[in-house]
């Protein structure tokens, strides 16, 4: 029989398998109805090796399976296996054989984590930066950003592929230079001026050669740096003649650079990046896409420390009735004592409404992501 091999994207953790798995000489890994309970077990299985038979795959539910409750998969767990598979792809694009295919299994993987929970995927920018390089948790954090935008403005579902896939590896060509500049404290030189004004043009020149031929996906990469007024590069169009979805990418490109800390300036607070970019970018942005912005993500988004008016520090971790009173958990009491249980407060009550929001180094605290928003947000 036929054997197809199966990645990441057939198997849903906590739900019953509708095949049996085999390896590459037929040997049985799992049976038809087992339940995979740990991320870890499949990214070993995907190592290895995994298949099932051709027609395998049309199957939807296995016959006489006992039902067992599901686990909700966790967005944070999905979104660091994201960093570590793409770091793998970014760095070896030109000797990675079904590239593209590889490519959109991680673009499965960080779209579900936004469908789990979309207040955890951004949580995770502001919160979880120990997992990946710099150029590869950017262009994750980018994805993330981009995918809630184009949800919200209801783009069809393979759009969103080709725009997710865009912002994981719109900086292909200049991955190293990215990490170098991370930590470079002296002006461009000439050269690596040129390499970032040629790198969008690379980028889609690599990804060709290996492979892809998405032309959603190659006109995203390629076009992510253009403005609205035609001041962007490479090809200096304007307004309308750029795609909207290459402009998704290339507000979420821009905020995420704004959190970001560099070697020669600290990152932005969240309000303060969208406050930057309304004065400094507002005629390379669409005004139409900063209000979805706003709408989507709110002035302050999840994962945003703040302080309330009763003295208490918290952590946004959910939209409100408006774009400016999200729902947060406080963590210290207002005499500055650590809470035994967070504590959900509603800011549009004058009592915790938002005093100023505050840097992580300014939280003294370290965080546990999963106390806050529960299995969602597990290792």
């Amino acid at each position: 029989m036929d054997k197809k091999r199966i990645g990441i994207s057939d198997i849903t953790v906590g739900q019953a398998l509708p095949w049996d798995v085999t390896d590459a000489n037929g040997r049985l890994l799992l049976h038809k109805g087992y339940v995979v309970e740990r991320m870890q077990q499949i990214e070993a299985l995907v190592e290895r090796g995994m298949y099932v038979g051709s027609g395998g795959l049309i199957a939807t539910k296995p016959d006489c399976v006992a039902e067992r409750p599901k686990k909700v998969p966790s967005t944070l767990h999905l979104i660091n296996l994201t960093k570590k598979r793409l770091e793998h792809l970014l760095l070896n694009v030109i000797n990675e054989p079904d590239l593209e295919t590889k490519c959109l299994e991680v673009v499965k993987t960080v779209n579900d984590a936004c469908m789990i929970s979309a207040d955890v995927a951004h949580a995770s920018i502001l919160l979880s930066r120990d997992g990946g390089s710099y150029p590869v948790s950017h262009s994750v954090d980018a994805a993330i950003v981009s995918i809630l935008i184009a949800r919200a403005l209801k783009k069809s579902s393979d759009e969103i592929v080709a725009i997710a896939a865009a912002a994981l590896t719109m900086n292909v060509s200049m991955i190293k230079l990215q990490e170098k500049l991370q930590h470079q404290q002296t002006e461009l030189t000439e050269l690596e001026r040129k390499l970032i004004n040629n790198h969008s043009q690379e980028g889609v020149n690599m990804l060709k050669n290996a492979g892809v031929d998405n032309k959603d996906w190659l006109s995203f990469v390629l076009l992510h740096h253009e403005n609205e007024d035609g001041s962007g590069y490479p090809n200096g169009i304007r307004g309308d003649a750029i795609p909207q979805s290459a402009k998704i990418i290339s507000l979420a490109d821009r905020y995420c650079a704004r959190i970001s800390s560099r070697s020669y300036r600290k990152a932005l607070l969240p309000n303060s990046a969208l406050r930057d970019m309304l004065v400094t970018d507002k005629e390379h942005i669409s005004p139409m896409l900063i209000k979805c912005f706003i709408e989507v993500l709110g002035v302050y988004p999840a994962g945003t420390f703040v302080r309330l008016e009763n003295g208490e520090t918290a952590v946004v971790t959910s939209k409100g009735e408006s774009t400016t009173t999200p729902f947060v958990h406080s963590y210290i009491g207002s005499r500055g004592d650590v809470l035994i249980e967070p504590l959900k407060r509603d800011t549009s009550k004058a009592h915790y409404s938002i005093r100023e929001v505050i840097s992580a180094e300014h939280a003294n605290f370290r965080l546990s992501m999963q106390r806050i928003w529960g299995d969602t947000a597990c290792l």
